[in-house]
């Protein structure tokens, strides 16, 4: 393929896995819950948590500082932390107890009951992801999957479920960084209003 046929297919699977989202009621639906929940936590007083793996940690990170610093207008920053950014704890835990149990020490530590646990995983497979949720479950946090089409097995650990309608990696977390990017100012014109 030439190099420009490879660039226009991309944007054409791009902009088809975002119209079949935008038209998905579904989908939709899974957005203004997830947005609820984030809206009812911040106002009882909890915190989001966030993680994930490679380019899911990315997103973690960019979703927590959208909430922490603002996405539209300025406002009072809202409790978000991203369980993927602290090395010195990662790889204490990696070290200690495994990989698998990097995110599930953090969320145990830090996570409180009321608390929202956002669990990012392409596949719905990451072990250390599907531990942190388990343990959320635990704790009476609750838990939200970011996901594929199929979602593996982290679809019955989680309260809210919003699957990208795609397999493919680079197109599933970009729906993924869409939707957080409509949850995060669907929440922040909900608590705060534009003034």
């Amino acid at each position: 393929m030439l190099t420009d046929d490879i660039i226009a297919a991309h944007f054409r699977r791009s902009l088809d896995v975002l119209e079949r989202s935008a038209s998905d009621d579904k989908f939709r639906a899974a957005l203004l819950a997830i947005a609820q929940s984030v809206e009812k936590t911040f106002r009882d007083g909890g915190k989001v948590m966030l993680a994930g793996n490679g380019g899911s940690a990315a997103d973690a990170q960019h979703i927590a500082g959208e909430f922490l610093s603002r996405l539209r207008f300025d406002r009072n920053p809202l409790p978000a932390i991203a369980l993927t950014t602290d090395s010195s704890v990662l790889t204490a835990v990696g070290n200690d107890y495994g990989y698998e149990q990097v995110f599930e020490r953090q969320l145990r530590g830090l996570g409180r009951a009321g608390d929202v646990f956002i669990a990012i995983s392409t596949s719905g497979k990451s072990p250390n992801v599907l531990a942190a949720l388990r343990a959320a479950r635990e704790i009476g946090i609750a838990t939200v999957g970011f996901t594929g089409a199929a979602g593996g097995a982290m679809r019955p650990l989680c309260d809210m479920v919003l699957a990208a309608p795609s397999d493919d990696t680079p197109l599933i977390q970009q729906i993924h960084i869409t939707a957080a990017h409509a949850i995060c100012e669907m929440v922040e014109q909900r608590l705060f209003g534009k003034k």
